[in-house]
């Protein structure tokens, strides 16, 4: 069996009977730097307001008080946070967790039906939403049965006639009020197994799935980001994570990578986090010029907004530029470097089911091995296997295969993805990979059906599912194409009924309102990243195996081939 391990040597302890609010609050694990206590640990953006670790301890423990006392949350009891970016996104987590409770972070821009799908899978008592989606929240409340107090606003905003709490106001209220709750000691283990996140993901395949994520996993990966760090030997002024290096935060926090590896993995090294409740690239160009940027976590489609042009803005502050979420071409890659000639230029890799953080940059290089996904993080034990199960080469291209101590539980309520997924203590990614012999991580393609649109995950089957709903299709089959801003573009492969054909048989320009017509279709019921960039192509069968499963790599690969052909551009 070749099995490839991350280097960096063994791991300290990692306490298996802390929950996450008590591990980043409370104790004092030998591996965390020692700061000044009065450091910020959050900015915010707009108002340049400091938050301090007093402040958030303080919060956090107000709004838990508030929560027994007002609605008795209790233990495994879920809340979704339905929310944007905002300083108090770690007080409502932590808060959530002091309480024995679960977290359910959902995107924002959720459309009803997806947002329904998530309190509806994770049984939610409770949702904290951002004013911005408050009407969402209100009609999916509705379907799912939760009462319109069952709804707190992250922000002091509120809307309509309804009066809803907010965050803020039940802070104040959990402060003046006898302490209500008698927060939990796990027991020895427990922390392996007590979930402290209901995170949503794809897999390798079909409908997304709540991934059962304990406190454990969160610790372990911090913990192994910790290790990382300190294997950077370069001179201080050099390194990209140490205490005082300040990140710019406006990736999401209810993803993974923002959750996890930005926000805790930051707060433990002693990174502050300014805090951007909505991505808009010149205002980030603005805080870097403020707020002496130096960490720079991104997603592809951000990379590709640099040009020369923003020389213009002092970006001297930036140490690192971090790549993440999707896969990044050797060009963009290239150009980055040419704009930031002072920073390290690399990728990473992550999962929701690692939780999160697999591969980061190589310390002795500025740029990243091109085309590389980072080096695999200490405490990682990987495999690079053959569909039959068997262990490739060295450079011999399979499926990845990882075991690590932030591994998931698995899914909830879901045994035949667990069973495909996690097999005999491993994950089984879907990613088609080649690791070599210094540990590197190459991604150079996906098994799983997934895509990957400006770095959020798509299901085909999702996309599918909803698109057989509509009058005129028959049949469907989505892939995509591929564009250095969007990743994957998603386009319909579709059989129109036997209605369909008989309007196009009469009027030729009927085909082209079908196909508006699935695109505004998608358009209105799906969140803005699941939508059909990349349009809709009529055919006469989807291509299917004898047990019916469909061909999508044949008409993926006649998709990319047309595109390389025809020079076809990226709908922006």
């Amino acid at each position: 069996m070749r099995v490839i391990h991350g280097p960096g040597g063994a791991l300290p302890a990692i306490p298996d009977d802390l929950t996450i609010p008590q591990f980043m609050l409370d104790a004092d694990h030998p591996s965390r730097p020692k700061t000044d206590r009065n450091r910020p640990w959050m900015i915010e953006e707009t108002t340049g307001r400091e938050v301090v670790k007093a402040e958030l301890h303080s919060r956090t423990d107000s709004l838990a008080n508030a929560l027994k006392i007002r609605w008795n949350i209790g233990e495994d009891d879920v809340a979704c946070l339905f929310s944007s970016n905002h300083v108090d996104y770690p007080v409502i987590v932590w808060a959530v967790h002091r309480l024995g409770a679960i977290v359910s972070t959902a995107n924002p821009s959720y459309t009803h039906d997806e947002l329904v799908h998530q309190l509806k899978t994770t049984g939610t008592k409770i949702i904290f939403a951002h004013s911005s989606g408050l009407a969402v929240a209100e009609a999916a409340a509705r379907t799912v049965g939760l009462k319109p107090e069952r709804i707190v606003l992250v922000d002091t905003v509120a809307s309509g006639k309804a009066p809803y709490a907010n965050v803020s106001g039940l802070i104040q209220e959990g402060s003046k009020k006898p302490k209500s709750y008698t927060e939990r000691k796990l027991r020895p283990g427990e922390g392996k197994t007590k979930i402290a996140f209901l995170n949503f993901s794809s897999g390798t395949t079909g409908l997304p799935k709540a991934v059962m994520i304990p406190h454990y996993a969160l610790i372990a990966n911090i913990i192994q980001c910790t290790v990382y760090a300190e294997g950077d030997t370069k001179p201080v002024e050099s390194k990209t994570f140490i205490p005082g290096r300040r990140i710019y935060a406006a990736l999401p926090l209810f993803h993974a990578y923002g959750l996890a590896f930005i926000m805790h993995f930051g707060f433990f090294l002693g990174m502050p986090l300014v805090v951007s409740q909505k991505f808009v690239f010149a205002d980030m160009l603005k805080s870097i010029e403020r707020y002496r940027i130096t960490t720079l976590p991104c997603v592809p489609p951000m990379g590709v907004l640099f040009h020369p042009d923003v020389k213009k803005y002092d970006l001297s502050s930036i140490k690192s530029f971090m790549i993440g979420a999707a896969p990044v071409s050797p060009e963009l890659q290239a150009a980055l470097a040419s704009v930031f000639p002072q920073a390290t230029i690399g990728q990473g890799f992550g999962m929701t089911e690692t939780f999160t953080i697999v591969a980061l940059q190589r310390h002795d290089q500025k740029v990243g091995t091109l085309g590389s996904a980072g080096v695999l993080l200490p405490g990682v034990t990987a495999r690079v296997v053959r569909p039959d199960g068997t262990d490739c080469a060295p450079d011999e291209p399979g499926q990845f295969v990882v075991k690590m101590p932030s591994l998931a539980l698995g899914y909830l309520n879901n045994e035949q993805a667990n069973k495909e997924t996690f097999v005999d203590g491993w994950l089984n990614t879907g990613d088609e990979v080649i690791i070599n012999d210094q540990a590197e991580l190459f991604v150079i393609d996906r098994i799983k059906e997934l895509l990957k649109v400006r770095g959020f995950q798509v299901a085909p089957a999702e996309l599918e599912g909803f698109i057989l709903d509509h009058p005129d299709v028959a049949d469907v089959c989505v892939v995509s194409l591929l564009d250095d801003f969007n990743g994957d573009l998603p386009l319909a492969f579709v059989v129109p009924n036997a209605s369909a054909k008989e309007r196009m048989s009469k009027d030729p320009a009927e085909a082209e309102k079908i196909k508006a017509a699935i695109i505004k279709y998608v358009a209105d019921g799906k969140v803005s990243y699941k939508q059909l960039t990349a349009g809709v192509e009529f055919i006469d069968a989807i291509p299917r195996n004898p047990s019916g499963k469909l061909l999508r790599r044949f008409l993926r690969d006649k998709a990319r081939s047309a595109q390389k052909n025809k020079g076809v551009k990226a709908k922006l």
